[in-house]
C-alpha cells in the first residue's frame, strides 16, 4: 500500500524521517489546479538500505527522463526499480511503463504534456 501526499508544501520535513518520491503531476479539471503527488515510504527493508540513495536517485532521474520523453531510459530504470522501496511503488512503475509502451507505439506529438488530467464533476 502506497501513501500518497499531494503538493510540495505538504512534504516539507517528511524527507527527514521517510523516503519521499515524486510521482505524477495532476491537473484537476475544470478547476485547472495542478498538484504533484508524492509517495511517502515509511519503512525501507533493511536489505535495501545500502542501495537506497542509488534507488532514490534513479527514481528521480526516471521522472526527469519521463518528462523529457526518454522512453528507453525510463524502461531500463523501471526494470531496476521494480521491487525497490519494499515494492510500494510497483503499481506506479507498471502504470508508467504502460503509458511509455503506448507512447512508443503512438508518438504523443510535440504538444505532449506529462501532466495527468483528472476530471472532477
Amino acid at each position: 500500500q502506497m501513501n500518497i501526499i499531494f503538493g510540495e508544501d505538504q512534504i516539507n520535513g517528511l524527507d527527514d524521517k521517510y523516503t519521499v518520491l515524486e510521482l505524477d503531476t495532476i491537473r484537476v479539471m475544470p478547476i485547472g489546479q495542478t498538484a504533484t503527488a508524492y509517495a511517502v515510504v515509511e519503512a525501507i527493508p533493511i536489505e535495501d538500505l545500502p542501495r537506497l540513495s542509488f534507488q532514490k536517485e534513479l527514481h528521480k532521474n526516471l521522472m526527469i527522463n519521463y518528462r523529457n520523453r526518454e522512453w528507453n531510459f525510463c524502461t531500463q530504470a523501471i526494470e531496476n526499480l521494480v521491487g525497490c522501496f519494499g515494492g510500494e511503488l510497483d503499481t506506479f512503475y507498471a502504470e508508467l511503463q504502460s503509458r511509455i509502451n503506448n507512447y512508443k507505439e503512438n508518438d504523443p506529438g510535440e504538444a505532449w504534456d506529462p501532466v495527468i488530467i483528472k476530471e472532477v464533476k
